[in-house]
């Protein structure tokens, strides 16, 4: 028999996507109302360019930018931004923390360019992190220093994200922060470059980059840009960190941006402030996760993949389940009814359940969520 769901249990929205995320009513109601005035004109036109610069004025007040650092964004996501920090931020060596998916593709990606030395790589097994380590002088010193925020893939998170001692000599610190941006708290003076897409805890669709960068990020970009040619360093001009510095200050891409993202981001930016800045939203995500990992404690079943509770993410919950129960089999019972994209990261292969916990999405259904769960289980065993 087919499992059922009561109405009574089911969350009131069932979306719990890593990404892309929730979106919330009010951002398409922003999006509907946009309509004629924003979508289908010119980025170098004023209505675009007040989207562009209501992002970066909203993210400079979320962030509280230090002194000098600056709000950039341009074209392509991050994985795009990996390939802009390997032609623009590396001088010659980057170290990489890899704890999971998005760590390890930054990493290959200043593996593959044949300008820079071999990086080094500190490596942890998916379920714990690794932490970035001071790089002692020399000739094979390291000039950057990477590492995620959040593991999406892994459900891991660093916090509070520390620069490590190399930094007093001038080595960067580039934080992958995809999934943790807008809901973990952060010190951006540990950082130079604190970067991170649309479409996880800001809710719009992908296609862009940002970055929270430092005077010095933008120093050292512009010294090796100066530099390539004679380096043999090729920049195409898309992947220019300097060209993406100079557009974002005149509050446009150096390409025609995806308009909707921005009015969704714009929108999104604006709401967290209302509600009470970047300090609301990481104690609302902060909720659910406590909600979400005091149940699976609770169970015999069921088991928090992050084996130390203060690297286990507030915005993305793993948890195993048992080898008796098939998660695919509970995760297609919720979908029938609704409840939405729960399972695991697919190059993990595990019994798991993977949960979306951005600002967005409310802890009570979060809650219902775990109730569903209960429930489907009962009804498979």
């Amino acid at each position: 028999m087919p499992v059922t769901i009561p109405a009574h249990l089911l969350p009131a929205d069932g979306r719990f996507g890593s990404g892309p995320s929730k979106v919330r009513p009010g951002q398409v109601d922003a999006l509907v109302a946009a309509g004629a005035r924003v979508l289908g004109t010119s980025h170098r036109q004023p209505p675009v360019k007040d989207l562009v610069r209501r992002v970066r004025r909203g993210l400079a007040e979320l962030f509280a930018l230090p002194d000098g650092y600056e709000v950039v964004l341009g074209n392509g996501g991050s994985t795009a931004f990996w390939e802009v920090a390997a032609a623009c931020l590396v001088r010659h060596r980057a170290q990489h923390a890899v704890f999971g998916e998005f760590g390890g593709k930054f990493a290959a990606a200043t593996a593959r360019a044949p300008f820079l030395a071999a990086p080094q790589v500190l490596a942890a097994e998916p379920g714990s992190v690794a932490l970035l380590e001071a790089s002692p002088a020399g000739d094979d010193a390291v000039d950057l220093h990477a590492t995620p925020h959040n593991e999406t893939s892994t459900g891991a998170m660093i916090t509070p994200v520390r620069a490590p001692g190399s930094a007093e000599r001038g080595a960067l610190t580039v934080v992958d922060a995809t999934s943790g941006a807008g809901a973990l708290p952060v010190d951006l003076a540990e950082t130079d470059v604190y970067y991170f897409a649309p479409q996880k805890a800001f809710a719009a669709d992908g296609g862009l980059w940002l970055a929270i960068v430092s005077p010095a990020a933008v120093a050292r970009a512009a010294e090796v840009e100066a530099g390539a040619a004679a380096e043999g360093r090729w920049v195409p001009e898309f992947l220019s960190f300097t060209t993406a510095v100079e557009n974002a200050r005149a509050d446009q891409t150096l390409n025609t941006p995806a308009v909707a993202t921005l009015v969704m981001l714009a929108d999104q930016v604006e709401w967290l402030l209302e509600q009470g800045g970047l300090e609301w939203a990481a104690a609302r995500s902060a909720e659910s996760a406590a909600a979400l990992y005091g149940w699976a404690q609770a169970r015999e079943w069921a088991t928090p993949f992050v084996a130390d509770p203060s690297h286990r993410s507030t915005v993305v919950g793993t948890i195993d389940l048992d080898e008796a129960i098939d998660a695919g089999a509970v995760i297609a019972a919720l979908r029938d009814h609704g409840v939405l994209d729960v399972f695991p990261y697919r190059k993990l292969g595990r019994n798991q359940l993977r949960v979306g916990m951005f600002p967005a999405v409310e802890p009570d259904d979060v809650r219902a969520l775990t109730a569903c769960v209960d429930h489907v289980v009962a009804q498979l065993a």
